[in-house]
């Protein structure tokens, strides 16, 4: 979905998370994630430097503050991608950020597209799924909802968030 997003808005900038797990087959740090060791994701932790950061399947997970804050002062909208834990977080310290949780339209059918991807074992996908349904408890949290059915749909719907968002922000003093 995101990857559609930003062919389709070049105003975004992405938001490379940090993680303690292991890189996928292909992946390269600093393009997909940020690969930290444990040690040096709790360095960063005590040392005030990430935005928001969650344990999620035994692995941290999180944003680094400083590239977020020198973003957003150079007028950038940027995009996080984030579980549940660090979104909560986010609203706290950034109270103008839109938040915006995207749902799989069955747990059937994010369970076939974790299958699909080939990258995860059984154990994992089943902790997945069972996270997602965790997660699923804490929609109400979120100012958008976008069901993630069809991807130009869901498409469609983040980009009218924004610009909907970003003419709202306008504060224009016409009248």
């Amino acid at each position: 979905v995101l990857k559609s997003v930003f062919n389709s808005d070049p105003n975004l900038v992405y938001s490379v998370s940090c993680t303690t797990r292991p890189p996928r087959e292909g992946e390269r740090n600093g393009i997909e994630y940020h690969f930290l060791t444990k040690e040096q994701f709790e360095q960063n932790i005590k040392d005030g430097k990430m935005l928001e950061f969650a344990e999620y399947c035994n692995n941290y997970y999180g944003t680094n503050a400083e590239y977020v804050e020198n973003q957003r002062n150079e007028g950038r909208d940027v995009v996080l991608e984030i579980e549940v834990q660090g979104a909560l977080q986010v609203m706290k310290k950034c109270p103008d950020a839109i938040s915006i949780f995207i749902a799989p339209p069955s747990f059937e059918t994010l369970k076939q597209r974790l299958i699909g991807r080939g990258t995860e074992s059984e154990e994992i996908i089943s902790a997945r799924i069972s996270k997602a349904n965790e997660e699923l408890s804490y929609i109400n949290e979120y100012e958008y909802k976008v069901v993630n059915d069809k991807l130009e749909d869901a498409c469609d719907d983040i980009n009218a968030i924004l610009r909907a968002n970003r003419v709202k922000k306008l504060n224009l003093n016409i009248f």
